[in-house]
């Protein structure tokens, strides 16, 4: 009997790597369950993804009556920390303290700084919308509050994510890096989509105390993963105790870091590949009813078709990266396959195909996945011993950054061409220039397939 349980464990521990995605992550000194512990902060970082751009989003506007545009406001100002992760990556990098941790502090203190956030968030809301009328509190008062929360929980997530993912660098073994960062990413969309489902459904019935209670909810729960996910995780070491001298200034170690092989040319591709498949985030749901004339239950299902492109392009870059395979020509693989998903899009009005649409998205997600996983893949091996953290923050900051801004400039080009011609030329525009995009991506990423494919004896 107990061979015969030996044996059946054995084949269940055999299937694993073959079967489950990205369970090769694993290794002896990194087994499964501390990876998927670890990953936690990536749940948590989805769920305030999705208070933040989803849920809260749509509360404010229909339930509370504010404003679209101190919506967006209010909703842009957690990418006004976005530019700050190369400087929270090299503090982590550099950090001193007693107890020999250097990430540890930072997801600890970005974990504390999203449930404050999230802890006064409804309050503040409920006083912007005029709900607090009775305490004759002033105006100011609830848009200063809601800043300050979505300030606050912008630059929580920022911090965990940015030392949370240079832990993970730390952790893993040069070999195992393409699928952990597969693996993060992945739990990052689980977390996305499972929160955004529950979310919906705890505020299905709205009154502003299951606001509160949902949203304060969040916060407990976003301060209890971090702290499973962090429990200990880092080595302690004795060279990072007060007094143990700093070899590089922020500047300084920024300038070495720019000095690496093709670095500005790297995050440029970054910044360029993020931009041309985030511009048509918030326009995918609006043109599949406005254009196709789909169902709100079958729109509801793209954010889905998406995600599970984003969750397949994930694991094929992690199997092939994993296998030795090139960052760099992956990235470019997912620019190509992005080429003909935006076609599919465009077509799919002329031709009145749904099917086609969907397929589009698909493959928008494909790509978007293997461009975003080849992408930090190369970071993270292409940096410094001791900048992990500088570099895994710049990669952050590009892509954040870009993402916010492809997303504000595809409403605001689909909505300046639509005035002056028609709906169907204002989402045809935005398609067009992100076809574009990916063709200058194409063209920043040229150098650096041709730098990889050099046989290092001539790379010097």
């Amino acid at each position: 009997m107990n061979k015969t349980q030996t044996s059946w464990t054995q084949s269940l521990a055999n299937w694993g790597p073959r079967f489950l995605p990205f369970a090769d992550a694993a290794s002896e000194d990194l087994p499964l369950s501390r990876l998927l512990r670890l990953s936690l902060f990536q749940i948590s970082v989805g769920m305030a993804m999705v208070m933040l751009v989803g849920t809260l989003n749509r509360v404010m506007i229909v339930e509370l009556k504010v404003s679209a545009t101190l919506v967006s406001f209010m909703v842009a100002l957690p990418l006004l920390i976005a530019p700050l992760r190369a400087l929270i990556g090299f503090r982590s990098d550099n950090h001193r303290s007693q107890l020999g941790w250097r990430r540890v502090p930072y997801i600890w203190m970005g974990s504390l700084l999203q449930f404050g956030g999230f802890s006064i968030m409804p309050f503040a809301l409920l006083v912007l919308a005029g709900a607090g009328q009775a305490s004759q509190a002033p105006a100011w008062v609830g848009q200063v509050g809601a800043a300050g929360a979505f300030l606050l929980v912008g630059l929580g997530m920022h911090t965990v994510q940015t030392a949370g993912l240079a832990l993970a660098t730390d952790l893993a073994t040069p070999e195992r890096q393409p699928q952990v960062v597969g693996l993060m990413y992945v739990m990052q969309l689980v977390g996305m989509i499972g929160s955004a489902l529950l979310l919906g459904y705890l505020l299905h019935d709205y009154s502003p105390g299951q606001l509160i209670r949902v949203v304060q909810a969040v916060a407990v729960t976003t301060l209890v993963l971090n702290v499973i996910a962090l429990w200990k995780q880092e080595p302690r070491s004795r060279l990072r105790k007060p007094g143990t001298p700093v070899e590089h200034t922020f500047g300084q170690a920024w300038q070495l870091f720019c000095q690496g092989p093709n670095t500005v040319r790297r995050l440029l591709a970054v910044g360029l590949g993020t931009m041309a498949f985030t511009m048509e985030d918030v326009l995918l749901e609006p043109y599949g009813g406005e254009i196709l004339h789909m169902s709100v239950s079958s729109t509801t299902l793209l954010s889905a078709t998406l995600a599970i492109g984003g969750l397949t392009g994930f694991a094929w870059a992690s199997r092939v990266l994993g296998r030795g395979g090139d960052a760099y020509r992956m990235s470019a693989w997912g620019a190509w396959i992005g080429l003909p998903a935006f076609v599919a899009v465009l077509a799919s009005a002329p031709l009145a195909s749904p099917a086609l649409f969907v397929l589009g998205i698909f493959l928008i997600g494909l790509g978007g996945g293997l461009f975003a996983h080849g992408t930090l893949t190369a970071t993270m091996q292409l940096a410094p011993p001791g900048q992990i953290g500088l570099a895994m923050g710049a990669w952050g900051a590009v892509q954040a950054t870009a993402a916010g801004v492809g997303m504000a400039a595809g409403g605001l080009l689909r909505d300046g061409v639509a005035l002056l011609s028609s709906p169907v030329m204002g989402y045809s525009s935005v398609y067009l220039t992100e076809m574009v995009l990916l063709g200058l991506t194409l063209w920043a990423m040229g150098p650096l397939m041709r730098s990889a494919a050099r046989p290092p004896s001539n790379s010097a």
